[in-house]
């Protein structure tokens, strides 16, 4: 049987709604995985490092085998097939793929972290993650929906349907 693994995907480089879209057929073709769903697209305002252009987030849902390890790696090979470079923290980017949620596990290892440990702050991954998983639960914090009310991140614009 399948995991369930959510996948938050950003750019802001180098046509950024391009980036998403092939990384969204990227993430189907992956070994033992398949793309369920994803949401629409959203532009946000950069955080953090604030002085670059505004990103396209976005969120998938897809069913693997793979283990969380094993599929981290994979995005890793994604993001650097589109290019990513990791010159400093909140750089542009053309790609960023997070391992956002994996089944209900909790997992804290070099590297990776699940539920994504940001994941409860960010306007621009919870929006798109409840678009697709209105019910979403996040292990040890509860419900996707409440975190959004309480979120404080920058609010979002849904861009017009690109598929």
């Amino acid at each position: 049987m399948p995991h369930i693994a959510f996948i938050g995907l950003g750019s802001n480089l180098e046509d950024p709604r391009s980036q998403l879209l092939r990384a969204f057929s990227e993430l189907g073709e992956l070994p033992d995985t398949r793309l369920i769903v994803h949401s629409s697209l959203y532009r946000s305002e950069p955080v953090g490092h604030t002085d670059q252009p505004e990103f396209v987030n976005a969120v998938a849902k897809i069913g693997t085998t793979l283990t969380p390890q094993a599929l981290l790696q994979e995005l890793l090979q994604i993001e650097h097939r589109h290019g990513r470079k990791r010159t400093f923290r909140n750089a542009p980017r053309t790609l960023d793929l997070d391992v956002l949620l994996y089944d209900d596990i909790q997992l804290r290892e070099h590297g990776l972290t699940i539920p994504h440990p940001q994941l409860h702050l960010r306007t621009f991954v919870l929006q798109p993650l409840l678009e697709i998983a209105p019910d979403c639960n996040i292990p040890a914090l509860g419900p996707a929906n409440l975190a959004l009310q309480v979120c404080c991140g920058p609010v979002l614009e849904k861009l017009a349907d690109a598929i």
